[in-house]
């Protein structure tokens, strides 16, 4: 399988704000630096170089500030296709949420700028790119039980500190979970996140083979999305694909009701337990995140760490080499 059967994003909400919202040149300074906007840059301040990938709505390219020579993640977004798909509300939403939101393991967004016809976001350059690309590339597309310990911790570790935030993410997905080139993991792509209130979110959105009991049930719900969205990502990690990835539509829908999953006899009794732990039908029996870092699990890959990164990151380089040799 891919991994991209179900991973179109859903949501069910109204997005329909003006592009202007974003880049209103009448937004007073401390408005625009709390959004992270800095009137003084522009297109001219970087060299742009390759491009690192294409979304919907346009595209990103290696870059470097001119001025600090700092490498980045140039995104380069169309206004007239934000406007027209009624997404510009959810790209300002995305770009406050993130720029307030400083962790080792979240991918860092340095702030944005406009001309008359597009939006540039800087974000930080995460050189391994997404952890769906690096599982694609992996015999079975799975990795073994050290490495994604590692990812499973760290990403627990930023959606703790997103949480005490009041930020849910929403999106939680390979696709949205970037590598650095030490092999650290990068919450990135905050486009579905939302500031939690007391009440509970009534939004459907995110992707089908992600989304939790309560999502695909139109239940209210909270952060505990999130952690579920880790027991997926843990299985797809190990198995190789999600555990509800072999339908889709109605019958995707009720067997995430059921909640339901087979773990395969070649996942670890300690990788099973944590699994099981984490994808309960109620929000509220989901493993603390506090507790899948501490894990015993967790905590016995970790000390095998240092070792394996090593010899991952040589597997990837020799990868790209022959991929690279392979393209010449």
């Amino acid at each position: 399988m891919s991994g991209k059967e179900n991973s179109s994003p859903v949501c069910v909400e109204g997005q329909h704000a003006e592009v202007n919202s974003i880049s209103d040149k009448s937004n007073s300074k401390s408005a625009a630096a709390s959004s992270g906007e800095d009137n003084g840059w522009t297109l001219d301040d970087f060299d742009v170089g390759r491009p690192l990938g294409k979304g919907k709505f346009g595209n990103v390219f290696i870059s470097r500030e001119k001025k600090t020579k700092r490498i980045i993640a140039l995104k380069v977004l169309f206004k007239s296709q934000l406007l027209s798909l009624g997404v510009s509300h959810q790209l300002k939403r995305e770009i406050e949420i993130q720029y307030h939101l400083r962790h080792p393991n979240i991918l860092t967004l340095y702030g944005y700028f406009h001309d008359d016809k597009r939006v540039f976001v800087m974000l930080d350059y995460a050189s391994r790119g997404e952890l769906f690309n690096v599982l694609q590339a992996q015999p079975g597309h799975k990795i073994n039980e050290v490495i994604a310990a590692r990812f499973v911790r760290q990403l627990a570790n930023a959606l703790k500190y997103c949480h005490s935030k009041g930020v849910i993410h929403r999106d939680i997905k390979p696709e949205n979970l970037l590598l650095d080139g030490k092999l650290n993991l990068k919450l990135a792509d905050f486009g579905w996140s939302v500031v939690a209130d007391q009440s509970k979110r009534h939004t459907l959105c995110g992707t089908m083979d992600y989304l939790a009991p309560e999502m695909v049930s139109s239940q209210p719900h909270d952060f505990a999305v999130d952690i579920w969205a880790i027991g997926i990502l843990l299985f797809e990690m190990l198995v190789g694909y999600a555990p509800f990835a072999n339908q889709t539509g109605d019958k995707l829908i009720a067997r995430i009701k059921e909640c339901q999953i087979y773990i395969p006899s070649t996942v670890s009794d300690g990788a099973g337990s944590l699994i099981k732990a984490i994808i309960k039908k109620e929000p509220s029996e989901r493993l603390p995140l506090a507790d899948i870092m501490a894990h015993t699990w967790i905590q016995e890959k970790r000390l095998l760490e240092d070792a394996e990164v090593a010899v991952f990151l040589s597997t990837l380089s020799k990868s790209s080499s022959r991929h690279g040799s392979s393209n010449n």
